[in-house]
C-alpha cells in the first residue's frame, strides 16, 4: 500500500462545514484575502485559487453576485467574468507555459458542480501527459507547488495585467 502525506487536508477534515455559508460570498466580503487565496478583485467578480487543485494554476472566477445559474447575473457581470478570464488565460500562459487549459462551469450538483449554489468558472492549466501513473492507478494527483507560491506568482500576474 503507498502512502501520501498531505497534512494539509486534515485541518480540512477536521473543520465543521457551516452549509449556511457560501465559500465564495465570504470571501467576497472579506478582506483576507492571502488566507482566502483571493488573487484579483474586480468590480463584479474575484478570481481565487482553487484549495484542492486538480494542477498548480488553478484558479476559480466568481462572480460577487450569489446566483446559481449564468441567466441569474447581471450583464455587466457577465461581461467581467468573460474578460476576467482572458486574463487568466494569458496570466497562467506566461507564469506556466502550459501546453493547454482547462476553463469550464458546473451548473448543478448534477452536472458536477460541489458549490451549485454560487456560479464559478474554473480556469486551469493543463500539460501533455500531466495524467501520469498516480492519476491512473492510484486516482491520486500530485500537485508540485505550494498554494502559497501559486497565490504569489498569480496576484503578481493579476497586478501587472492591471496596470497595462
Amino acid at each position: 500500500m503507498t502512502h501520501l502525506w498531505t497534512p494539509w487536508r486534515s485541518t480540512y477534515m477536521k473543520e465543521k462545514k457551516d452549509k449556511t455559508r457560501c465559500l465564495f460570498c465570504d470571501a467576497a466580503a472579506g478582506s483576507a484575502d492571502e488566507e482566502n487565496l483571493v488573487v484579483h478583485r474586480g468590480a463584479w467578480s474575484l478570481v481565487m485559487l482553487n484549495r484542492y487543485p486538480y494542477t498548480s494554476g488553478h484558479v476559480m472566477i466568481a462572480p460577487y453576485e450569489h446566483a446559481a445559474r449564468l441567466n441569474q447575473i447581471s450583464e455587466a457581470t457577465a461581461e467581467e467574468l468573460m474578460r476576467t478570464s482572458r486574463r487568466a488565460e494569458q496570466i497562467l500562459e506566461d507564469a506556466y507555459h502550459p501546453d493547454g487549459l482547462n476553463l469550464g462551469m458546473n451548473l448543478g450538483q448534477a452536472a458536477g458542480a460541489g458549490i451549485d449554489q454560487h456560479i464559478h468558472l474554473h480556469v486551469l492549466p493543463r500539460w501533455n501527459g500531466d495524467a501520469n501513473f498516480m492519476t491512473s492507478v492510484a486516482d491520486t494527483r500530485v500537485i508540485p507547488e505550494a498554494l502559497e507560491d501559486t497565490f504569489k506568482k498569480l496576484k503578481s500576474g493579476f497586478a501587472k495585467l492591471a496596470h497595462q
